[in-house]
């Protein structure tokens, strides 16, 4: 029976927790008159769905209160880098955001390239709250925040999950990357105290294309569910092998960074023959129907066609935490320094009583 890919979605409270393409805010940047929000992420490459998803979600945000009225005589000016999802050109954007006038961020889209950021942005105190990078190390400074799950919860709640349904769990992650290694250590670590449950492990490096052998290993050991903690390009592949080369239909579950990974099946025109199921934690419903859900998904369909993810949902909110701070702390001064403002706001978000 061929299953549909569905959501497994963790609702919480979203945790804040410390430690170019395209621009919008009303044509060009005016310093006297509009706050400077920046951040980078991959707009182009194999993870271009991720980036573009931050940038279109955070122009929603920035158009919607610009719209309004803007905050104290000013508005906001949003320009996004790209960085390809890695740490070099993260850094080089950095600079040039910050030499264009950049004055407060959402850090990176991913954690390798946040993290090199975020080792900016401490030099500059420049505060920033990145929407969706996840390694536990990016928020170490007093500077940066976050809005998405970290790496060590990603782990935890997908062993917790996994261990009440299966007996033997596959895994396949990437060892050279930061996010997907992060996640893997806390599964790892966690889904050991299950005595009952057998795991199978396999790993590769960015930019393998051939999974055949990790998949074989994981057949072979009689794995139920395959967990996938890597990015949705790297799974489509994965997948693919397992159900259209090996003829193998066990279930798959994966983290945020599957993301996309319906869309990517549809396209390759295998979807149909896949039997299991395709999980993957979100902390985002678009079918949600609280107002102010329905509302960023309306606004999003008629400026896009298409519907948010996760990741243009987290955007969104790290831009209004930005706004409430703001309008809490009464900033009025649009030519505020970036340090200054980085101090305002650490005080404002980390205050007891401030919500969004």
């Amino acid at each position: 029976m061929k299953r549909v890919i569905r959501l497994f979605c963790v609702f919480c409270a979203i945790a804040i927790a410390s430690a170019s393409l395209l621009a919008c805010g009303g044509g060009s940047y005016d310093p006297d008159t509009m706050i400077f929000i920046g951040a980078t992420g991959p707009l182009t490459g194999g993870e271009a769905s991720y980036g573009i998803s931050v940038q279109r979600g955070a122009t929603v945000a920035v158009e919607e209160i610009n719209a309004a009225g803007g905050l104290n005589g000013y508005t906001f000016y949003f320009d996004m880098r790209d960085d390809q999802a890695q740490a070099t050109p993260a850094a080089n954007a950095y600079t040039s955001l910050i030499e264009a006038g950049m004055q407060v961020s959402l850090g990176s889209v991913t954690s390798a390239s946040c993290l090199a950021f975020a080792n900016e942005a401490k030099k500059d105190n420049l505060f920033f709250i990145t929407p969706s990078a996840s390694a536990a190390e990016v928020i170490k400074e007093d500077n940066a925040y976050r809005i998405c799950f970290d790496d060590p919860d990603q782990g935890r709640i997908s062993a917790e999950t996994l261990a009440e349904k299966y007996t033997k769990i596959g895994a396949i992650y990437d060892s050279s990357d930061t996010y997907s290694k992060g996640i893997f250590d806390s599964f790892k670590a966690e889904i050991q105290k299950y005595e009952n449950v057998t795991l199978t492990e396999a790993s590769f490096v960015e930019g393998a294309v051939d999974f055949n052998q990790q998949v074989t290993n994981l057949k072979n050991a009689g794995c139920e569910v395959v967990y996938l903690p890597i990015y949705y390009t790297e799974a489509n592949l994965i997948i693919r092998n397992a159900v259209t080369t090996q003829g193998w239909q066990p279930d798959f579950f994966g983290c945020d960074g599957l993301d996309g990974l319906k869309a990517l099946i549809e396209q390759n025109g295998f979807i149909d023959t896949v039997e299991g199921e395709i999980s993957y934690m979100t902390a985002f419903d678009a079918a949600a129907t609280d107002e102010k859900t329905k509302k960023f998904v309306d606004d999003y369909k008629a400026k896009y066609n298409e519907t948010p993810d996760q990741f243009a949902a987290d955007a969104y909110d790290a831009v209004y935490v930005l706004y409430e701070a703001m309008k809490e702390a009464n900033v009025t001064d649009a030519t505020i320094s970036v340090s200054d403002l980085c101090e305002i706001l650490k005080s404002t978000i980390s205050g007891e009583g401030f919500v969004f």
